[in-house]
């Protein structure tokens, strides 16, 4: 524990950043500025260490990015997805969802469990085997095997074998031990499978499979069309088959007398032992014959599983081979059972699928149950026990990216109310005509933790939808879905100015600002529009207010197109100052409320004029949109803070600020951020019309999306895929930065905190609006009590303060105006300003004041009046300072200061970096105490003590932030934040050292000790005539002492590189290798076990049989054949 002590006696206002007229670059040195005397002693004891923080990842959420590969334990009954970045999702019942990253990246090819024993086999595109111990809360790598000279095109490992049969692009079959992963010295070579007069190669192996009938015989199935069956004893084909048609896939009848294969041109053969020299049937599921007789060409087959049914007709379900003539016909799954045949439409391409069977042996009737098909977005599981073939309702968020992901926000420690209450509301519109029965992926075990508290994350989408969250307890689950599009008319393209430039995603969010206490919700949209939504338990009738705001300046001023043409740049500067001229509409009107003597103003969309019913939940109260003036877009909005204590809305753009009274419906101010300045203005500029450059500003805004995220509007499709990464070169990162929401993208642009010349801003005086806060502070330094106050913030590092008067009696409050002062302190610093945040004297957080809420659509009381109930934060209780002032601290891309308020005197300066710039930052709490936690666009993690911004942790977790990672990265309190890993996944990480000792509690155990089926009795004469299968030894075959070793040259071990930590974790202590092994000892012994009582019981059962035959012969031994 540090204690700091900070004698502030007489502090003069020249200070660094203290006074009204500071210089741009003021305190460059991080540290304490001089101090001075004042008649109040701070005492802050700091109890923040750096033992306090650890960063780490906790949980992924969302659907897998890209899938490739699936697999599924039927008896564990958990769910493994590889994708195309070489991440791997193991799944379980809701809870248990594991995130395992290959180092090397390579795309994930092929997935293995090793069913019912904690373990999985990863085939990579770099060639590489690895196996996973899932023995563990997080998974890791044991041994990995990296093959040298050929690529690894299939894997196949028989159920309860230690030996991987592992298929190359060669055409050669290699056999890896599992428990080792070492190669035997067996190999199945090409052209030893293959006959010697075959002239041609026969392809890469596309298929492995052992027959259900003697293990000891391969199935191998190559590209070209050929298939082999193998005999691994003798070491000879026993029959090859030839075919015209390239493979894609096999699949055993249960018996092993027959397999049926799905061939490239559409068709599926079904082939018989006895005769292998033609398939027994051809069949076109989806190939008509025309009329000239020929069948239609067909798309490829690409997987069939043949699975039997105890009781009824086999199952055959394959993907893909629909005829080619269809065009424009959606990907999809058959289902052949008997004479019916079923088509499945899916909304996206199919990946994989798997059929979900009874019994994890391939020799019994397998009786499947479902079919999990993994598609290029989503995962649906099918019921086959019903003939309807309904979809089972997935329990996991795997709906993140229904409309791509625009915007995030994280909320921890919630009012407890609000996540039963949202379900509630959300529940009553879910989808129905899901399957009745369990979701069969239910494996695993997880319990809600004692470290859990509410936790509510929210997503803004491109369609306009709103998505709620419950994140409590490391899970996910959608609370409640808002569509903000309802409020508008249906844009229709061929109407109004606007039409040519509005994006395809008009609602698009930009920001959203919620007030859990007080249930308020204000979203702002990409088409400079604000909808502010109060939440209510029953439905309404409700007319929408509308405001229309212009933050744009007066038009006398403005030059011609044919003049804007020849001259694209400013002007020479006029004097005299254009504020923005406000003008509100109540209720909306169909025209939108133009007046006389502006010209070409039109919305961008058309608010309902009329009353509509509004469901229970979030409903629609006050719209705001700044207008098309003159033909121009408006500028986006940039900033944006609500208060439901004052009733007040505040928000900005490059062009200036507007704060409105939304319950009086009413715009109280509306100035460019020049003129907020009056003569206080640091840097001394002469004010002039922003709107010089017609050009530019219709060309980089109202462009939807694109200018939210970058410079093209052919980057709108693809910019939630593969977004512009930032690169640590300075140019790039200037260009970046310009093309954000809050600057203008021009040649003589202000590249924002690049700067601090004087020279840099005559030529572009565009100062946009970053950040605004409402509070209780002090807006000059005469003030002996603090009163409601805005603090603004903009790009070029400015503070100002603006006082405000709000009547307290709640009918004078709907009444008298409120007041808002001119401008208080002005503050500097350098770089944009990115957050504010207030601490008393004592160092405790203040939040905000806030209303209560109140259902104002609920039936009237009369014996209890609604009235507003308002929470104010007073300083801390230990001791009477409620006029002795609060800590301010402010924290830009550059730079974090902390100011003493009302002196506005700097107490504390820290550069946060020279090399790179802050993205986002936030005053949170950790640890009963609060810090200053920042995120870099070179992918540091910071955080700072306060109010001392000394370093306590500083983390290089990501090595490059692309531009989604940075539009989503967001702090929340207890040590936690959130970004957008991918476009379809959420991932959540915690920077503090009490959840990250925790974390192995709160996660899911995907491995839990099940005892595996038993083998159904196969009969006594069944196993007399079915063969020798159960008498086949892998190890004489594979082992050593028989095959050899392989050549070293041919693959590598490596392995698994654990380090200490992840020893400690995998292993729970360094004996965890020699736990394992004296598990593996203990299964096996009970396994040996089983075996022995059921051998005696076999032998009881034959001595029971032959006792029997015994008396039956002894009967019937005198009697005559007629007697019978």
């Amino acid at each position: 524990m540090k204690k700091f002590r900070k004698v502030l006696d007489g502090l003069t206002t020249s200070s660094p950043g203290g006074g009204t007229m500071g210089s741009p670059s003021c305190g460059s040195a991080a540290g304490t500025p001089t101090t001075a005397p004042t008649p109040k002693e701070i005492d802050v004891q700091e109890t923040l260490v750096s033992e306090n923080f650890q960063l780490c990842k906790t949980v992924r959420h969302g659907f897998p990015y890209q899938p490739t590969a699936l697999a599924f334990d039927p008896v564990q009954k958990i769910l493994a997805i590889g994708s195309r970045s070489g991440g791997v999702r193991i799944l379980g019942r809701p809870g248990v969802d594991c995130f395992c990253q290959h180092e090397s990246g390579a795309a994930v090819l092929q997935l293995q469990f090793l069913i019912n024993e904690g373990a999985l086999v990863t085939a990579c595109a770099d060639d590489t085997l690895h196996l996973w111990n899932l023995r563990q809360r997080r998974p890791a790598i044991l041994h990995s095997l990296k093959f040298n000279r050929e690529r690894i095109t299939f894997c196949h490992l028989p159920f309860q074998s230690k030996w991987l049969y592992v298929g190359t692009e060669r055409g050669n079959t290699h056999i890896v031990n599992i428990e080792s992963f070492i190669l035997s010295g067996y190999v199945i070579m090409w052209n030893k499978a293959i006959e010697l007069s075959t002239k041609t190669h026969p392809g890469p192996v596309v298929h492995l499979s052992d027959s259900p009938k003697d293990e000891g015989k391969l199935l191998v199935g190559f590209e070209s069309g050929t298939i082999v069956q193998w005999d691994l004893r003798a070491k000879k084909a026993d029959f090859r088959i030839y075919y015209d048609e390239a493979i894609h896939s096999v699949s055993w009848h249960h018996e092993g007398k027959q397999f049926m294969c799905s061939h490239s041109d559409g068709s599926l053969t079904l082939w018989n032992l006895r005769n292998t020299s033609k398939p027994v049937q051809v069949t076109f599921p989806h190939g008509k014959i025309q009329k000239d007789g020929r069948k239609e060409s067909c798309k490829p087959i690409l997987k069939v599983d043949y699975k039997t049914s105890r009781n009824s007709e086999p199952f055959v379900i394959f993907s893909g081979g629909l005829s080619y003539d269809k065009a424009g016909r959606r990907p999809t799954l058959t289902i052949m059972h008997g004479k019916a045949i079923t088509v499945l439409e899916m909304d996206y391409p199919i990946v994989e699928f798997m059929t979900l069977c009874e019994t994890p042996y391939n020799n019994e009737v397998q009786d499947p149950f479902a079919v999990v098909v993994l598609l290029e977005k989503d995962l649906i599981v099918v019921d086959l026990t019903q003939s309807n073939f309904p979809v089972f309702e997935n329990p996991y968020p795997m709906d993140i990216h229904e409309s791509p992901v625009t915007c995030t926000a994280y909320f921890a420690d919630c009012p407890p109310d609000i996540i039963p209450v949202l379900y509630s509301i959300g529940a009553k519109h879910k989808k129905t005509g899901y399957s009745q029965k369990e979701w069969p992926v239910s494996g695993g075990m997880w319990t809600l933790g004692s470290h859990t508290y509410p936790e509510i994350i929210i997503t803004g989408h491109a369609d306009g939808s709103i998505k709620f969250w419950d994140a409590s307890a490391i899970t996910l689950q959608m609370l409640y879905k808002l569509k903000t599009s309802k409020v508008f008319e249906k844009p229709k393209p061929s109407e109004g100015r606007a039409a040519e430039l509005v994006d395809e995603d008009p609602f698009a969010v930009q920001m959203v600002s919620w007030c859990p206490q007080s249930r308020i919700f204000c979203v702002v949209g990409i088409s400079a529009h604000i909808i502010l939504y109060r939440f209510s338990k029953y439905d309404a009738n409700t007319q929408i207010v509308s405001l229309e705001v212009r933050l744009q300046c007066e038009s006398e001023d403005v030059i011609s197109p044919s003049e804007n043409e020849n001259n694209p740049c400013f002007s020479e500067p006029h004097s005299g100052s254009h504020s923005p001229q406000p003008h509100h509409q109540h209720p909306a009107s169909p025209g939108g409320g133009t007046p006389e003597g502006v010209k070409d103003s039109a919305l961008c969309l058309k608010v309902k004029d009329r009353v509509v019913r509004v469901p229970p939940g979030y409903q629609a109260e006050l719209v705001i949109q700044l207008p098309w003036m003159d033909g121009e877009p408006p500028q986006q909005i940039s900033s944006l803070d609500i208060n439901s204590a004052y009733g007040l809305l505040a928000f900005g753009n490059c062009n200036g600020l507007a704060v409105v009274d939304y319950l009086q419906k009413t715009i109280l101010l509306c100035m460019s951020t020049l003129d907020l300045y009056g003569a206080a203005d640091p840097y001394q500029r002469l004010t002039r019309s922003p709107r010089r450059n017609r050009q530019s500003t219709s060309e980089f805004c109202m462009r939807g999306l694109s200018n939210f995220y970058s410079d093209s509007k052919k980057r709108i499709r693809t910019s939630y895929q593969s977004l512009t990464e930032l690169s640590d070169n300075q140019q790039s990162v200037d260009m970046e930065r310009s093309k954000s929401p809050t600057s203008e993208s021009r040649e003589n642009s202000f590249s924002r905190s690049r700067s601090s010349s004087v020279s840099s801003i005559d030529r572009d005086t565009k100062e946009a609006i970053t950040t605004l806060q409402f509070g209780e502070s002090y807006g000059r330094k005469s003030d002996a009590l603090p009163t409601p106050c805005l603090w603004v913030g903009t790009s070029l590092g400015v503070i100002l303060v603006i006082p405000m008067s709000i009547p307290t009696d709640q009918d004078e409050r709907m009444e008298e105006p409120v007041t808002i002062g001119p401008s208080g302190a002005v503050l500097m610093l350098k770089g944009s300003v990115l957050r504010f945040g207030f601490l008393d004297c004592m160092g405790a957080l203040i939040q905000s004041p806030y209303e209560v809420w109140r259902d104002l659509n609920a039936p009237e009381d009369p014996d209890r009046p609604r009235k507003r109930k308002l929470v104010h934060y007073s300083p801390s209780s230990s001791q009477d300072t409620c006029g002795e002032g609060h800590l301010a601290i402010v924290c830009s891309e550059r730079q974090a200061k902390v100011f003493l308020m009302p002196s506005q005197s700097c107490l504390f300066v820290h550069n946060i970096t020279e090399s790179s710039f802050v993205l986002r930052a936030d005053v949170v709490s950790v640890c009963n105490s609060v810090c200053l936690a920042c995120f870099c666009a070179n992918g540091h993690v910071m955080t700072l003590s306060l109010p001392s911004l000394r370093p306590l942790m500083d983390v290089s977790y990501l090595p490059l932030t692309d531009m989604r990672i940075a539009r989503t990265f967001c702090f929340t309190n207890g040590g936690q934040a959130l970004y957008l890993s991918s476009p379809t996944e959420i991932q959540r990480i915690t920077y503090s050292q009490e959840m990250y000792d925790n974390l192995q509690e709160m996660l899911g155990e995907l491995f839990t000790p099940i005892e595996t089926p038993e083998a159904q009795n196969r009969g006594f004469l069944k196993g007399f005539f079915g063969g020798n299968a159960h008498t086949f030894d892998r190890e004489e075959l594979f082992g050593e002492a028989a095959a050899g070793k392989a050549s070293r040259s041919l693959a590598q071990h490596i392995p698994g590189q654990a380090g200490v930590e992840g020893m400690k974790v995998a292993a729970s202590g360094a004996v965890g290798e020699l736990a394992r092994a004296r598990i593996a000892l203990d299964e096996r012994g009970q396994r040996l076990g089983e075996l022995e009582e059921r051998t005696a019981l076999m032998m009881t059962s034959a001595e029971t049989f032959s006792k029997h035959a015994h008396e039956l012969m002894l009967k019937c031994k005198d009697k005559k054949w007629y007697q019978f």
